[in-house]
């Protein structure tokens, strides 16, 4: 059960960071849209599934990215 969620945690950081590349903005972008200026470092562990977002963080990268949060779920 736990790999399963690491897994989708994984495929979540990887539709965030093609979001974030087809829109072109670096890490430290996203990183500041969401407020998070100081560091890209949390965009960095997010890409690779290492934090476990929750909705309002979802909620506020996806905003970021203008995209839907269910644009960035494909589980």
């Amino acid at each position: 059960m736990a790999e399963n969620m690491d897994k989708r945690y994984a495929c979540l950081g990887e539709a965030i960071r093609s979001a974030r590349m087809d829109r072109e903005l670096s890490q430290r972008d996203l990183a500041g849209m969401i407020g998070h200026s100081t560091s890209n470092s949390y965009i960095v562990r997010v890409e690779k599934g290492q934090i476990k977002i929750g909705l309002e963080q979802l909620m506020k990268i996806a905003d970021a990215l203008g995209v839907r949060v269910d644009d960035l779920i494909d589980f």
